[in-house]
């Protein structure tokens, strides 16, 4: 951790330069005096602290309360401290490791120094008593946030680790943010965050179109609670969080197959549910807006006994609601019911449920002769519906069960298990275009459904052992993991009436199309995992990480009867180093891999290998000491090799493409206290197809992968006066030019979008007001199939809440 410098000057007392150590977790004391005692709510945590220097041990105790501390670093040279273990407040963690020292902890404003205790006799001067305000509780890795700023995550080592001890790009989107910018969707809670896209194919209401610094990511990207939601086949979507149950959204950018295995090199956006506080927590919501949106939302928790031990939490939503597209839904049931045993420090068990119903619109694309480029007869409305009302249907349920539990043990261990079962059942059909007739109006079209049942079971098994070897102090982490997908995927095709797409008439009959898929999928995968964080001198932090994963998958095609296996291991890593300066700068690097298995085989019945990744990645993060901030700048090279191409003539199958993405992210983040809150970001991917053997691709630019993407929205909020509680938010979003085809001939151009938020707090309640595409612009967000289909962006959508908290 960074240790900054503070100058300060008391009256009797000579100048001293203090080393301000901060370990901001999101909340300090919830009420102490100066001698740190005070019994007004302080949290006890867990301490497990062997003997060593007395500077290790005060910053691991200011780092477990998450409080500011102090002290002058020749006060405490050279001076060793007690062992500080047990269930402690921050008060008696410091008496104990302070104890015969001759020194004590005070606290001054939101500070608590560390000075030498007064002389019998002496004339200086004995501070009075001073209470530290702070949060009521403290920031964890799974926890909630108070504004924009978090300062600590455990989607990139799965441990509770400061942000800025890890080696590798992270974004934190918390849940005052998803609130003031009215999110209603996974993707709309990603448009702010730098290397990522979140509508890459525009309005897609059915899944987030999830790009990570260039690569898809949606089949294997999309995590929840540490555990993956993963889809087996590219025809349907099995899950699609719904963004009011999340407490937050860590962005993790790059290769994580070290911790979570087989996956996308672009990263892993990790959904963390909300969980039970001891805290009351009563919330209800009511919201209306375009597209008759009508919708009510509650969250309600708190303890459910007398001693504390159990805690619940209840989160639910209903909505109704058209959507941009003619004749379609956006209609969604959830509700998420949470449970925590806590009986004792040591031991936690938390369940974590939910239950999700949609009815919503299918993707919907458009011919690009009327979208993209020209059409004799017009433009074609953003709202045009391509399929037929009385046919088209999109409906998916999802379900799960599982639990989180922890316990540690007085001796610096800490076990923990996260287990989820889930199943997802999707029903689908759409009737979509092929090719416009000469007439350039007259739309073919087929009919396609898709029936899938999926069955999901993960669990994470990790033990982690916390020691010190002289000035090193040691975070280790050893794992075992298993996740098992069985999917029932039936598709079918067929044609279907034309549609004239000027003058559209629907209700034409649709036959029932031919089935052509009929199969089951299942993919196992156990994994093994070590990883060590190594802390030295409380300057620099290095980790390293290793894994070894066994991956199997079997398709069994009901249709002629055959089964395909296939066994698929591989060995990925990681290393990274952070440095920690005083100035709150901390300089990074590192490497990582991943790897994702490849069911078929080539042209001599050779299986394929995996897909595999890696990343070097080089940055700074900046973290001002006590400001609630967070600045990342990251420059990384990524390769994704191993791509299998299909190539002409023959378009056999060949496992000899690469793609390599290289460029820059910036983020800051920013919450004051004199109430404005700050998000920035911008992204330059310089994204090439290095090896290929089809003709004309080497050296072309991916498809749908723009070279520059900004955003920044403010919100400000006035504290105090007549207009006390009202706030103003605006933001504006960039994303740059991209290819409709791998040739790089059909160009879509960028588009800026504007959004802006009203609010205002009054006794409780919330009035709030919110527009996403403020101006209405009217955009193409990308184009496919060589170029000869497009899909629109979002239409303006206006929201308006009222939400009341008691």
């Amino acid at each position: 951790m960074h240790h900054p410098h503070q100058h300060a000057t008391r009256p009797v007392c000579r100048p001293l330069a203090f080393a301000l150590h901060l370990v901001f977790c999101g909340a300090a004391l919830a009420g102490a005096t100066s001698a740190v005692h005070a019994q007004e709510r302080q949290d006890v945590r867990q301490y497990d602290i062997p003997a060593g220097p007395l500077s290790a041990t005060l910053n691991r105790i200011g780092e477990t309360a998450g409080v500011l501390l102090s002290f002058d670093p020749d006060l405490v040279r050279n001076r060793t401290a007690p062992a500080v273990k047990g269930a402690l407040t921050p008060g008696q963690a410091l008496d104990r490791a302070l104890a015969g020292s001759g020194l004590a902890a005070r606290a001054e404003g939101s500070v608590l120094v560390v000075r030498a205790m007064p002389k019998s006799g002496s004339a200086e001067t004995v501070l009075p008593q001073v209470t530290v305000k702070g949060e009521a509780t403290q920031e964890s890795a799974w926890g909630p946030v108070r504004g924009y700023v978090a300062r600590r995550g455990a989607t990139g080592t799965k441990t509770d680790t400061p942000l800025i001890e890890t080696a590798q790009s992270i974004s934190v989107i918390t849940r005052d943010r998803l609130d003031e910018q009215g999110v209603d969707s996974l993707a709309e809670a990603l448009r702010y965050t730098p290397g990522v896209q979140g509508e890459t194919f525009g309005f897609n209401p059915r899944a987030t179109s999830l790009r990570l610094r260039g690569f898809l990511g949606l089949a294997t990207g999309l995590y929840q609670d540490g555990l993956a939601l993963r889809t087996l086949t590219t025809t349907g979507e099995a899950f699609d969080p719904e963004p009011y149950g999340a407490e937050r959204i860590e962005v993790l950018r790059g290769p994580a197959s070290v911790l979570y295995g087989q996956g996308s090199p672009g990263g892993v956006v990790s959904f963390v549910s909300k969980r039970p506080t001891a805290e009351p927590l009563r919330e209800v919501a009511l919201e209306v807006g375009s597209f008759d949106l009508k919708e009510g939302r509650f969250d309600v928790g708190g303890t459910a006994n007398g001693d504390g031990t159990l805690l619940f939490r209840v989160t639910g939503l209903l909505r109704d609601s058209e959507a941009q597209v003619d004749f379609t839904r956006n209609d969604r049931q959830y509700i998420a019911p949470a449970l925590t045993w806590q009986p004792s420090a040591n031991t936690t068990l938390t369940l974590l449920t939910h239950y999700q119903k949609e009815d919503t619109g299918d993707f919907q694309f458009a011919p690009a002769a009327g979208s993209l480029t020209a059409n004799p007869n017009g433009k074609i409305p953003r709202n045009r519906n391509f399929g037929e009302p009385d046919f088209d249907h999109h409906e998916r349920t999802e379900h799960a069960v599982g639990y989180a539990f922890e316990h540690r043990t007085d001796n610096a261990w800490t076990f923990r298990q996260n287990l989820r079962y889930g199943q997802s059942t999707l029903d689908r059909g759409i009737v979509y275009g092929g090719s416009l007739q000469a007439d350039q109006r007259t739309l073919n079209r087929f009919a396609f459904t898709n029936d899938k049942d999926l069955d999901a079971f993960s669990v994470d098994n990790q033990a982690q052992w916390e020691f010190s070897t002289g000035a090193v102090r040691h975070t280790l982490l050893l794992g075992l993991d298993y996740q098992r997908f069985k999917e029932h995927n039936v598709s079918a095709f067929g044609a279907a009436p034309s549609l004239d797409i000027f003058d559209p008439v629907y209700g034409s009959p649709v036959a029932t199309p031919a089935v052509y898929q009929d199969q089951h999928n299942t993919l196992r995968q156990t994994g093994l995992y070590l990883q060590d964080q190594i802390k030295v001198d409380e300057k620099w932090v290095l980790s390293l990480g290793g894994r070894h994963d066994w991956a199997d998958s079997e398709i069994e095609n009901n249709r002629n009867g055959t089964r395909t296996q296939q066994d698929d291991s591989a060995f990925t890593g990681r290393a990274g180093l952070v440095y920690l300066s005083d100035t709150g700068l901390a300089p990074y690097l590192s490497y990582s891999q991943s790897f994702l298995p490849v069911v078929g085989t080539d042209a001599a019945g050779k299986p394929f290998e995996p897909e595999t990744g890696e990343q070097y990645e080089v940055g700074v993060k900046y973290q001002p000491a006590g400001a609630k901030s967070f600045v990342t700048v990251a420059l990384f090279d990524l390769t994704r090799q191993n791509v299998v191409e299909s190539v002409p003539p023959t378009f056999q199958q060949r496992q000899t493409g690469e793609v390599r993405s290289r460029g820059i992210e910036l983020e800051g983040v920013a919450s004051f206290d004199f109430g404005l809150d700050l998000v920035a970001s911008y992204t330059y991917l310089d994204a090439e197809i290095t090896k290929s053997e089809r003709p004309g691709e080497e050296g072309r630019r991916p498809e749908q992968t723009p070279e520059h993407m900004a955003s920044l929205w403010a919100d400000y909020t006035l504290r105090g006066g007549a207009l006390n509680g009202l706030g103003l938010g605006a933001g504006v979003r960039y994303v740059g030019a991209t290819w409709g085809n791998i040739a790089n001939t059909v160009k879509v151009p960028g588009y800026t979008v504007a959004d802006a938020a009203l609010h205002y707090d009054w006794q409780g309640a919330r009035f709030a007001l919110n527009v996403h595409n403020l101006f209405d612009e009217k955009y193409v967000a990308s184009a496919f199939s060589n170029g000869n289909f497009a899909s629109f962006g979002a239409a303006r959508t206006v929201k308006a809440s009222v939400t009341y908290r008691w």
